[in-house]
């Protein structure tokens, strides 16, 4: 049966690695393919709320600095000139079918103030109400250490709570979670389906993600326990071919599925 038939909101979360070649270029063959596909599943008539990484990088390209940034201002700075061709190509790509984007940049404390999100429900219920696509990142132009999320796993957990999601799917440049770090041991295995997120679990995870990313497995286990323990399951999934999200519309078993607790 698949995961997403009975889901009528859907988070995705796109990691730098899947939006981007080793370069940092924005890679546009798959942006379009995913936005292609997202757009189907919302004719279909499911809700889709985006949480898309690959500023930074793209602002890195854009400028042609040739290397990624190390100092806090530097990346900064690349996030604000990145986030704008992002949204330039979310716009295009989603417009030649048919479908609105709206632009969303969060800092933490949006969660920590009960005011404030409140406000940060209202806003995506009634984007979503109106049928944009609300496509969400970290505001890192002007985020401090205080206000970060620690990468947009963690984001996309949250965003889920704040939604009322149905289901949140992460695409990485991984298969989904193993039980022991595939790049270093050819006989790891992909673990199909978590029940619970305890110890032996997060023994599973090792190391970072790219040097384009922000972080690795450990990363992408906090935010499905953040996202379980509020109800919400989550899958993880590489997102190297984005046509491959039909593959569980169509109820084929693909990546990590971790089951939200019962309340």
């Amino acid at each position: 049966m698949s995961i997403i038939k009975n889901c009528k909101r859907i988070v995705v979360k796109i990691g730098t690695s899947t939006l981007t070649y080793e370069s940092g270029a924005l890679n546009i063959r798959r942006i379009e393919a995913l936005v292609r596909t997202l757009s189907d599943f919302k004719n279909a008539g499911h809700e889709i709320v985006m949480v898309s990484s690959g500023a930074v990088s793209a602002g890195v390209s854009r400028l042609a600095l040739g290397e990624f940034p190390d100092t806090i201002q530097a990346k900064q700075a690349c996030a604000a000139v990145g986030q704008i061709q992002l949204m330039k190509l979310y716009d295009s790509f989603f417009s030649n079918y048919g479908h609105t984007v709206a632009q969303i940049l969060m800092t933490k404390d949006v969660f920590d103030n009960p005011k404030r999100f409140d406000f940060a429900r209202g806003t995506f219920s009634e984007l979503i109400k109106i049928g944009c696509v609300p496509i969400v990142n970290e505001n890192d132009p002007v985020s401090i250490e205080e206000l970060k999320f620690g990468g947009n796993d963690t984001l996309s957990a949250y965003v889920g709570v704040v939604c009322s999601a149905d289901l949140i799917i992460n695409l990485s440049d991984i298969d989904g979670l193993f039980d022991k770090n595939p790049r270093k041991y050819p006989d790891a295995k992909l673990v199909d389906r978590v029940e619970e997120i305890n110890d032996e679990i997060f023994s599973y995870a090792e190391g970072a993600g790219t040097k384009l990313g922000t972080g690795g497995m450990i990363t992408k286990l906090k935010a499905a326990k953040i996202a379980t323990d509020n109800g919400i399951p989550m899958l993880i999934m590489n997102g190297e071919d984005p046509f491959r999200l039909y593959d569980i519309l169509d109820g084929k078993h693909i990546g990590t599925y971790f089951a939200a607790k019962k309340g």
